[in-house]
């Protein structure tokens, strides 16, 4: 196998859904992204052998054909679009190292895309001639409907047996908005994309504040509240993975990030806020890496209950974890927000010194996890 270099990582901003981006496609955010990306590097289209992209929302076809097209990557290149819900765009990270240590491109873009503002309006199909269709907000992630939980019931849940108590949730989504506020993301970061270069929906978040909000599901005493559930959001982000030789023949512009390893996996579907834990365990086991040796982490943050029951049952140092703030304070852009999580690591990785290890981990529903480890 040879060694994978991300070269390069850009995404748009985070835009809160119906917000800034509520006119523009997904696959128009990803173009812009990619274009924001070859800039950056220096990376002729020409080299990029393929595209692959994930995706949780839209309506059929390829968008990562469309936003590669619209970008102006060769015709010749290949375009993949994956769907493992929230860990889509990791998955499609991973996909593309696999892609490039295996010889078989020297040159992979790779991410993820979302828009809740554009999203299609779904409906099932009548089965007879008298029926109407029927709107539905989601598919189903299991074949058990009494094993299909909605998401914040699920988190709920695990809130509950794992003793998060509403408060420290609270406190968490406070600390995310105010790490947010105080550091944003790196200039070079963002593409700027209608007037958005920063994530938009970072406030001042207060406890008092978050004390009176009405439970969503469970009991007062554990449930998550509007702070500490993310927002649906519209975004885009992606990286360039090349084969160590084609690094040379890029601008070098800032430290080189190797991409180490990563893992995917399946935990309970009843509590997919906890499914990546097992997975993220099994991968810095396997790569020799104990939590306190990680210089930092990006830990997906669509529930404050989710990240620290991550983050305790890992033992991750909590002044590493997600040191520009976490998706509570950005948003929750399905497909795209795994890319986010990475973008955002190898970012904060160039203001660490060579070797420094990072840690990217996410769940999606039907519970999956996904982690992937990157180096300085």
């Amino acid at each position: 196998m040879r060694p994978v270099v991300i070269a390069g990582a850009t995404r748009t901003a985070v835009a809160p859904r119906n917000g800034a981006f509520k006119t523009i496609e997904p696959t128009e955010l990803a173009a812009a992204a990619i274009g924001g990306l070859l800039a950056d590097t220096g990376c002729d289209p020409a080299w990029v052998a393929s595209i692959r992209l994930g995706n949780a929302l839209y309506g059929g076809g390829n968008p990562a054909r469309v936003a590669a097209l619209a970008a102006g990557l060769p015709a010749a290149s290949a375009a993949l679009t994956i769907d493992s819900q929230c860990c889509s765009g990791l998955d499609a990270i991973m996909l593309a190292a696999a892609e490039v240590a295996t010889g078989d491109a020297d040159a992979v873009i790779a991410g993820g895309l979302e828009s809740f503002s554009r999203a299609p309006i779904r409906q099932t199909r009548p089965r007879r001639p008298d029926e109407a269709p029927r709107a539905y907000r989601r598919p189903p992630f299991t074949p058990w409907p009494d094993r299909d939980p909605d998401m914040i019931v699920a988190a709920a849940t695990v809130a509950r047996e794992r003793a998060i108590t509403r408060d420290r949730q609270a406190a968490f989504a406070c600390l995310s908005h105010a790490t947010a506020l105080a550091t944003g993301p790196a200039d070079a970061e963002i593409v700027p994309v209608a007037g958005l270069a920063r994530d938009a929906f970072a406030r001042r978040l207060k406890p008092a504040l978050c004390g009176r909000l009405p439970t969503l599901a469970g009991d007062h005493a554990f449930g998550p509240t509007a702070a500490t559930v993310a927002v649906e959001a519209d975004a885009a982000a992606v990286v360039l993975l090349v084969a160590a030789p084609l690094r040379d023949r890029l601008r070098p512009v800032r430290q080189p990030v190797r991409y180490l390893a990563g893992r995917r996996g399946g935990g309970d579907p009843e509590r997919p806020a906890v499914a990546p834990i097992a997975v993220a365990a099994e991968l810095l086991r396997t790569c020799g890496i104990a939590p306190d040796d990680l210089a930092l982490a990006e830990i997906m943050e669509a529930f404050a209950a989710q990240a620290i029951a991550m983050i305790d049952a890992l033992g991750l140092p909590p002044d590493r974890v997600n040191r520009g703030g976490g998706a509570l304070a950005r948003g929750h852009p399905i497909g795209a927000s795994g890319a986010i999580l990475a973008v955002r690591l190898w970012h904060e990785l160039q203001r660490e010194p060579p070797g420094a290890r990072g840690l990217a981990a996410i769940a999606a529903a039907g519970g999956l996890g996904s982690a992937l480890v990157l180096e300085t």
